[in-house]
């Protein structure tokens, strides 16, 4: 399968900005909390941490995300899933750079990410963590996965700047592939978003937000 590199732009603070949607990876201060807000504590974490916890993410980025879980799991002595679905993986070598100044909260864990970067979509085994990031568009690779997650990361870009990422036929694959009782938490409370999900079959709950971000969304599969 062919996939397309992201391409990148680099902010005067080190943040990565997506030059294709114009949308940067993360908070420029304080991408960590924000992603410990949003994605770990939206999706009950690590209340709900066992071992072969399933989390699976629409965009996969910088990594962030998976480093927050992994770490995560570590401090509770669980071993996590990962799965990844990312249409324009990044280069490793511009992974480590936006991965640097993470670098402090993760010891070891960002070393071990770069080096089995997965560049091309591909898997990283690493004590505590059996992950797989899946290159191409998340329309079909999805569809055509057989996992299913206890929690989802739905990250994606913004809805305005990227709008297929969150459309109603994606989101009720998202459903499909969430194991009963298995919830999802977003940054984003658009009411297109909100509705698609709670066709999907997610009860839907509006919460507040990290930082600047009044409101944010989370659910649990009914």
């Amino acid at each position: 399968m062919h996939h397309h590199p992201a391409t990148l732009a680099w902010r005067d603070n080190g943040t990565p900005v997506s030059t294709r949607f114009d949308d940067p990876y993360f908070s420029l201060e304080n991408g960590l909390a924000e992603t410990r807000h949003t994605f770990l504590a939206g999706n009950g974490l690590p209340g709900r941490l066992r071992d072969g916890f399933h989390v699976a993410e629409l965009g996969f980025g910088t990594g962030l995300n998976l480093l927050a879980l992994w770490h995560m799991g570590r401090e509770a002595g669980v071993a996590v899933r990962y799965t990844g679905f990312e249409a324009f993986p990044m280069a490793a070598e511009d992974a480590a750079r936006a991965l640097e100044p993470f670098a402090p909260a993760f010891p070891d864990l960002v070393e071990a990410l770069v080096a089995q970067w997965p560049e091309a979509g591909g898997v990283i085994t690493a004590p505590g963590l059996s992950a797989e990031v899946i290159p191409g568009d998340a329309r079909e690779t999805l569809a055509a996965w057989q996992g299913r997650a206890d929690a989802w990361f739905l990250d994606g870009f913004s809805p305005a700047k990227n709008p297929e990422l969150w459309e109603p036929a994606l989101m009720a694959e998202v459903g499909r592939h969430t194991a009963p009782g298995g919830t999802f938490a977003t940054y984003t409370a658009a009411g297109h978003v909100r509705r698609a999900l709670g066709e999907a079959g997610f009860t839907v709950t509006r919460q507040p937000g990290y930082g600047r971000k009044r409101h944010m969304s989370t659910g649990i599969l009914a």
